[in-house]
């Protein structure tokens, strides 16, 4: 029949065939990716500290079996769990060797941690040699970045990838004929181009110096080869950070930035090394430079795939943050060592799933998280003597101390075990220490707790032992410099300035800017003595936003990190509190979110006007919603009787300083105020998500697979059976109403989700649509995740009950909305129905009314109900007076709202149906009526017998049957219009689908469209 044309067994046999489908993806999608899936082996090419940092990351993949280092260390042979070194490799870590290991042990992924191997060619000879094997790392052609400087800087260049002036030379008289030529003063740095073990660049600070290391890299050959090109830049001033991105060959995401110290000893001073330590995020790098720089990774991936040399793995720029703005020192085509150590330990997101959408070019499918407010910070333990000549052979005492301190992982790099099973020096980086902690003081002080374990002891009594001490010491600390926007007298400003003076804040006063000439706080300013600038600037003839601009390049100018809104009579652009986002606080003289908007003593009479028994003043971030921003510092005072706007400012106005002082000590240890400090927490947020994803699952259908994390739910109508041009699509949204309270206050939270699907797709059934899928809002002052879990998963039981997706919700945490244990719902449900099956239709007079029973009270009139608790003198957890059967009143009240979807639709379908009437708030002489056409009348004769529940709650509450009629469903939840010579077939269908059917009355002609009560409720 559906071959010959027939449109409604068509729709039925895509439906069917499509459902059949979505079970069959469903079971195939568990068994192939499924939480149970453990299965993949993967090896690790190198045998450094990077490379134990690597194993341990990717052997927290649940999608993992085994991960084999080779040729490893001495950390990784005994690292235990999924983690082990390659057998019968002897050491080696050749083409050859991984090649020939990678097909022993029929491996899934081969992680390339050096880049000699890279440089080699590893990568393009395993894509020959085993092609279906995912390898991360890039191609020899793109190891160019790294292999040589000199292509590097003419990349660079080429591509307006901001770098420093340079030359390349590959004759050496050349070479020292253009230092010769340079002024005195105009410094260089010189560079071996080729591969030096990190170790070719010289930093001569004079013109003499400079010749002679022109001449050690190409004359005396100290670095080999690598110095038959030499690169002659010029010296770049300010921090240093290291920047690492994942990359896919068309993108990169970057991590966050590091920092590490090359130099042997403290205060940097001695020869250069591989790395002694390092530290993650860097706080010099702001949330502006990570964009920036983020965009030079992403230009240089794009442009290195447009010359036929796609870029996949890692790559490490190393980023000189001069002022001018961030510039390339140099590329590294693979991950940084000590950098792996401090930042793998950040990543939140599964590291062998990064890795496979980075061989799979699908890195914009992955979200890449790092763990908020935590820092990492890495001390290696060299042998002494080390990066000259050292001893080798020392036994490492320690280790299990060292390792068993909270938030600390110790990592080996060169290290081997002895017969007798100790670990023993076989490097010049022996150790890497990595410590985890709240800010990056915490973590530093951990990892030195784990280092004074350890000790590397030879056939003397000394230690052979050398670590740094001062690792990341500018870091901590570094003084925030803090700018000011101002209009008035500036007298907030005072503590703060006393504060950094006595080194209260770690802080310092940089720039002092006003947009009025003759604004006292410029004159405080200079004053106190602000370092760098005090200015006014005139806001005549601009707009606001380049008036806003023009003041963020004076701060940003003066070095400014940190703004203080101090009496500041303007209000800021969007672009500024872009540009400033999370780096802006503002003093506002009221307890926000009371009397936000208004200003000085406006704000001081709104709270006398309003009765208020106490005020203060709240330091807040600035958003683009005026005083909207999260609340960081409240300060508060009683307002007494008598009390005038005057007199409330000279009260409040001497709290605006230490407010300010309080809010600045929080940001010294961060730099950043984070989301977590005002209340909200990201990291609870994904952990609901990941937490409701098997529930949400469970409510795939034929259109939507129900995943979550998008930025959208998707839904395909004609995979559900919907064409484009007869089908008419139904929105329903609604609530649940102060039934939230009885869940909130027994914290039984597993039903009123279902409630609220239910509100919306039973309204959506009422105009014959089917529930397609559906969205969730819940809000809430301060995120419990058991509990937001709960309500999610009720959501999901409800979705499945009536068939549709669960596509996508909203979680709002907003701590200044909802008091400790509150939080809110709405629901939001699309249905589709063709065009000439909308519901209601062809109703008229004589038509049967069925209905169909309540489950309860379901989802309105609680907040009567809670009145006639109160009354009688009953709690939530008391026993339950109209139902013996179950435990407490709240068991009772909390049963869900009846979802009749699937019980109605296929009346719906086989045509039975002329109208519905969903009784909600309102019951059933509001809602009937919604249905009913003009001049058609209803007459209930047949209304049954009250519930236990609504009897108790007429009794209670003293209503009458209209009364009772207008508020409660009284036992009613679904009211069906079926022509009465369909009334048997409607019938025998609703008994199949377990209804309890109701003979409720028939229509009747009316002008109208009452409904009129023929009987009593009873």
């Amino acid at each position: 029949e559906a071959l010959s044309g027939n449109d409604d067994i068509k729709n039925k046999l895509a439906s069917s065939t499509l459902d059949a489908l979505a079970s069959l993806d469903k079971l195939a999608a568990d068994q192939i990716c499924g939480p149970n899936k453990i299965s993949d082996t993967l090896i690790v090419v190198g045998s450094g500290g990077r490379e134990h940092a690597l194993a341990v990351a990717l052997a927290r993949s649940p999608l993992v079996s085994k991960v084999i280092c080779c040729p490893g260390n001495g950390g990784t042979a005994v690292e235990g769990g999924k983690i082990s070194n390659a057998v019968d490799v002897n050491g080696k870590q050749d083409n050859a060797t991984v090649i020939a290991l990678t097909k022993r042990v029929s491996a899934d992924m081969v992680v390339v941690g050096p880049e000699q191997p890279l440089v080699d060619g590893i990568v393009d000879e395993l894509a020959i040699a085993c092609p279906d094997v995912r390898v991360f790392g890039c191609s020899k052609a793109a190891a160019e970045l790294e292999a040589s400087k000199a292509f590097t800087k003419d990349f660079l260049q080429h591509n307006d990838i901001p770098t420093a002036k340079y030359r390349n030379f590959t004759n050496v008289d050349e070479a020292l004929a253009y230092v010769k030529s340079l002024d005195e003063n105009d410094r260089q740095v010189v560079k071996a181009s080729g591969l030096a073990a990190g170790k070719g660049v010289l930093l001569p600070t004079t013109k003499s110096e400079t010749i002679a290391a022109v001449k050690e890299i190409m004359s005396d050959r100290a670095f080999g080869s690598a110095g038959d090109t030499c690169v002659v830049e010029s010296f770049m001033t300010g921090p240093e950070a290291s920047c690492l991105a994942f990359c896919d060959g068309k993108t990169a995401v970057l991590m966050p930035a590091a920092q590490d110290h090359k130099r042997a000893l403290d205060n940097d001073e001695g020869l250069n090394t591989g790395g002694m330590g390092a530290y993650a995020p860097a706080p010099c790098v702001t949330p502006e430079l990570q964009k920036a720089i983020e965009a030079m990774c992403i230009k240089t991936v794009q442009k290195m795939a447009e010359r036929g040399t796609p870029y996949v793995g890692v790559l490490y720029a190393g980023m000189m943050l001069t002022p001018n703005g961030p510039s390339v020192l140099e590329f590294n085509c693979r991950f940084g060592d000590p950098e792996t150590q401090v930042l793998l330990p950040l990543l939140e997101t599964d590291l062998y799933e990064v890795f496979c959408a980075c061989c799979d070019g699908k890195l914009d499918s992955v979200d890449v998280r790092f763990k908020e407010n935590t820092a990492a910070a890495t001390v290696v333990c060299a042998s002494k003597g080390y990066p000259e000549s050292y001893p080798k052979g020392m036994k490492i005492t320690g280790l299990s101390d060292a390792d068993a301190i909270s938030g600390v992982k110790v990592y080996h790099a060169g290290t081997k075990l002895s017969e007798a099973g100790d670990s023993l020096c076989t490097g010049g980086r022996v150790i890497a220490v990595t410590g985890l902690g709240p800010t990056l003081k915490d973590a530093l002080d951990k990892s030195y707790k784990a280092v004074d374990k350890l000790d590397f002891v030879g056939n003397s009594a000394d230690s052979l032992m050398h670590h740094r001490t001062d690792i990341a010491k500018g870091a901590i600390n570094k003084k925030l410099k803090i700018g000011v926007l101002g209009s008035t007298r500036g007298t907030a400003l005072i503590p703060v300035i006393e504060a950094c003076a006595s080194q209260g804040i770690n802080a310092e006063i940089v720039a002092v800017v006003s947009n009025r000439k003759d604004s006292l706080i410029l004159e405080k300013g200079k004053a106190l003595g602000v370092t760098v600038t005090t200015q006014f600037i005139s806001p005549k003839g601009l707009s606001r936003e380049k008036y806003d601009a023009e003041c963020t390049s004076v701060l940003v100018e003066a070095g400014v990190e940190f703004v203080l809104l101090v009496g500041y009579m303007r209000i800021l652009s969007k672009s500024f509190c872009d540009f400033w986002q999370g780096r802006c606080i503002n003093v506002h003289p009221s307890l926000l979110p009371k009397h936000a908007g208004g200003m000085d003593l406006a704000v001081h009479q709104a709270v006398i006007d309003a009765g208020d028994s106490e005020t203060g003043c709240t330091i807040h971030q600035v958003t683009e919603a005026v005083d909207g921003g999260p609340v960081l510092v409240q300060k508060m005072v009683k307002v007494e009787p008598g009390d005038t706007a005057e007199s409330l400012k000279a009260k409040v106005q001497p709290l605006e300083g230490p407010a300010f002082v309080e809010a600045i000590q929080k940001v010294c240890g961060k730099q950043v105020i984070s989301y977590a400090d005002a209340g909200v927490s990201i990291d609870a947020g994904n952990e609901l998500v990941e937490m409701i994803k098997p529930a949400c699952k469970l409510t795939r259908r034929a259109g939507c697979d129900a995943d979550l994390g998008g930025f959208g739910g998707l839904f395909d109508l004609a995979a559900a059976g919907y064409d484009s041009t007869n089908t008419v699509l139904i929105g329903a949204t609604d609530g649940v109403g102060t039934k939230l309270r009885i869940a909130q206050a027994t914290k039984k939270h597993g039903f009123v989700g279902i409630d609220l699907v239910a509100m919306c797709v039973n309204d959506l059934i009422v105009a014959g649509g089917e529930p397609l899928f559906f969205l969730d809002y819940f809000a809430t002052g301060f995120l419990n995740i058991d509990e937001a879990a709960a309500v999610v998963k009720g959501i999901a039981e409800g979705c499945v009950q009536s068939g549709c997706g669960l596509i996508g919700g909203e979680t709002a945490e907003m701590p200044s909305m909802y008091a400790p244990g509150d939080y809110d719902l709405a629901g939001f449900s699309v249905g589709a129905v063709h065009r000439d099956k909308i519901l209601p239709q062809n109703v008229a007079a004589g038509d049967i009314l069925l209905g169909l029973s309540s489950s309860g009270i379901h989802s309105n009139g609680f907040s009567l109900v809670r009145k006639l608790l109160e009354k009688e003198s009953l709690s939530f957890d008391s026993p339950c007076p109209w139902d013996l059967t179950v435990s407490t009143v709240a068991d009772s009240l909390l049963t869900p709202t009846k979802i009749y979807v699937k019980s109605c639709l296929p009346l719906i379908k086989n045509e039975l149906l002329n109208g519905m009437a969903h009784i909600t708030g309102g019951g059933l002489l509001e809602n009937l009526p919604r249905s009913l056409p003009k001049g058609v009348a209803a007459e209930i004769t047949g209304h049954p017998p009250l519930p236990s529940v609504f009897k108790w709650m007429q009794q209670a509450s003293g209503l009458d049957d209209d009364g009772m009629l207008r508020t409660f469903n009284c036992g009613i939840g679904m009211v069906l219009i079926v022509k009465k010579d369909k009334v048997e077939e409607a019938k025998a269908l609703l008994d199949t689908a377990g209804e309890t059917v109701y003979d409720l009355g028939v229509l009747t002609s009316g002008e109208d469209s009452n409904v009129t009560m023929k009987n009593k409720l009873r």
